[in-house]
């Protein structure tokens, strides 16, 4: 047993000399070797990065070898034999769900990343085997994954280092720094996709059971205009759990999205019909600030006849009264509006009323 410890001494040690096993020219302990049964600081730290890209997170984890004054690239790393592209165990990178690698796809799931460095390209090396120490045992035949990539001069980095650069709403790129030199490699995700199976699955759960959850899933649909067929299933079963404004101006915007012009003036009206006083107001003011005021002031005065007492009904009254020019009015109408306001919306009124006071139109 004792010679055999020796001998796995004798075995780091002589790693260790290759620069395989630490980041600096000295190894864990005096005599080369280093710690392979208990848990103590290492020269290499192990450290981890993550980058989310829409729902998708990319996790590498890693161990970061120092420079220490050694000539690295082609000498400590040498060219054209595998590289575990860290220190200690594997180096290994983790996907939450499928994704591409310098356009090529990539299951989800957790990979040992070793790589073939070279002085013009390195090919980037996904395992199946995510479990191994180093690239010492590494077997082509479990490659999930390899690309060609071009290193380029950068930076210096004193410890190996991994990050997340260009990052965009579909992709980012992985870049390994160390010494002078960077290698990147980008990694892309259909978000949309991830994210319609994502909402799916959040169906199952409780925001399956309610309005809002089916108003929200179809309203994503809408704004990313993707799955519009989806989305009007989804509002559907929003409005039989529950006929809201809200769902039916939803249904309203998705019939306008699929060209069913017909269909969403009808889905329109029911929606209206459904509004309460400040939902009418907050959908004309909406319309007013997309530059359709035409059709504003013709709901404005519409918002009374939904509570002629609410706070909101005078505000819509005194904007109505304002377009027309008839500024005492409107100021009388703003009056009511914020003795009803609630106040912490009074100090958003306020102003306005002494731009009517100023004979100001307040729609400008």
């Amino acid at each position: 047993m004792r010679s055999m410890s020796k001998f796995v001494l004798s075995l780091f040690a002589g790693m260790a000399g290759l620069g395989l096993l630490t980041g600096s020219a000295e190894a864990q302990f005096k005599n080369g070797s280093q710690p392979t049964e208990l848990d103590i600081p290492r020269v290499s730290q192990r450290a981890s990065v993550t980058q989310r890209i829409g729902l998708t997170d990319i996790t590498i984890t890693y161990h970061r070898p120092a420079v220490g004054g050694r000539e690295i690239w082609g000498k400590t790393i040498p060219y054209g034999k595998v590289w575990r592209a860290g220190a200690n165990e594997n180096t290994t990178i983790t996907f939450t769900d499928d994704v591409t690698v310098e356009g090529k796809p990539l299951a989800a799931g957790s990979y040992g990343l070793h790589t073939f460095p070279d002085k013009d390209q390195w090919t980037i090396i996904f395992s199946k085997n995510s479990t191994s120490w180093g690239s010492f045992s590494y077997d082509e035949k479990e490659d999930a994954l390899r690309v060609s990539v071009k290193p380029h001069a950068a930076e210096p980095f004193e410890t190996l280092t991994y990050t997340f650069d260009d990052v965009k709403p579909d992709s980012a790129v992985a870049t390994l720094r160390w010494e002078k030199l960077a290698v990147p490699f980008q990694i892309g995700v259909d978000v949309k996709a991830v994210v319609l199976r994502s909402i799916k699955n959040e169906l199952r759960s409780v925001g399956g059971f309610t309005w809002a959850g089916y108003d929200e899933a179809a309203n994503w649909c809408l704004d990313n205009n993707y799955e519009l067929a989806q989305a009007l299933k989804w509002e559907n079963t929003s409005i039989q759990n529950e006929e809201r404004f809200e769902n039916w101006e939803t249904k309203s915007r998705i019939y306008n999205a699929m060209g069913k012009k017909e269909d969403a003036d009808k889905a329109l009206v029911t929606a209206l019909e459904k509004a309460s006083a400040v939902q009418l107001y907050v959908y004309a003011r909406g319309l007013q600030r997309q530059g359709n005021a035409k059709r504003a002031f013709e709901l404005y005065p519409q918002v009374p006849q939904k509570d002629p007492n609410h706070w909101v009904s005078h505000l819509a009254l005194a904007r109505v009264d304002s377009n027309k020019g008839d500024f005492p009015a409107a100021t009388k109408e703003l009056t009511q509006a914020i003795s009803g306001a609630p106040d912490q919306t009074k100090p958003f009124l306020e102003p306005l009323l002494k731009r009517l006071e100023a004979r100001d139109d307040i729609n400008k």
